[in-house]
């Protein structure tokens, strides 16, 4: 799997924080380094350790998988995909909640990485990834969208909120897709 390929799935795996961080942003007055540290380790540290867990789960059960490993692959981003492509046409919005909290954090960065688990077992069902620069490019890119994310939501509100989780939702789809077409040969393409 090429750099951009990753660089493309950390994307797609920011935005659910990212959408979360425009909602925090939306209801914390004003803004201190304080707060966008704090959206970003958490979701950041999140989003990095999730895939490495999936990693080594998907490591341990490979040998009875491996078989069939490339449907597992397009199942998983593309549920995933699908779930935020929904989410982002959901017009019920919650309510934005500015609490910095430990629990409060824990529990969205915990909420918001689930789907990072999911990519984490696909890594390691896919025969060429650096888990370590997937899992460091995942959580760096979700470190600085999610602190884009606050400012964003502190400026401009929720606008930009469903059309980022829609773009997430359909990149993983088409990661997921060009894994099963390159496994049954029926597509080949490298980002380089």
């Amino acid at each position: 799997m090429s750099i951009a390929e990753i660089f493309l799935i950390a994307i797609a795996l920011s935005m659910d924080a990212f959408a979360v961080s425009i909602c925090k942003g939306l209801s914390a007055g004003k803004l201190k380094i304080k707060h966008f540290l704090a959206v970003g380790l958490w979701f950041g540290g999140f989003q990095g350790m999730m895939p490495l867990l999936g990693y080594f789960l998907g490591s341990t059960f490979e040998q009875y998988i491996v078989s069939f490993d490339h449907w597992i692959a397009f199942v998983l981003l593309s549920v995933i995909g699908i779930n935020m492509i929904k989410e982002s046409l959901d017009k019920n919005e919650e309510g934005a909640d500015s609490s910095f909290a430990f629990l409060n954090m824990l529990l969205l960065a915990l909420a918001t990485s689930i789907d990072a688990l999911a990519v984490g077992v696909t890594f390691a069902l896919l025969p060429d990834v650096n888990i370590i620069l997937a899992v460091s490019l995942i959580g760096v890119t979700t470190f600085v969208f999610s602190a884009a994310g606050l400012k964003i939501g502190n400026v401009f509100g929720l606008k930009f909120k469903a059309k980022a989780e829609f773009t997430g939702g359909v990149i993983l789809i088409l990661i997921g897709i060009k894994i099963l077409l390159e496994h049954l040969g029926i597509f080949s393409f490298n980002f380089a």
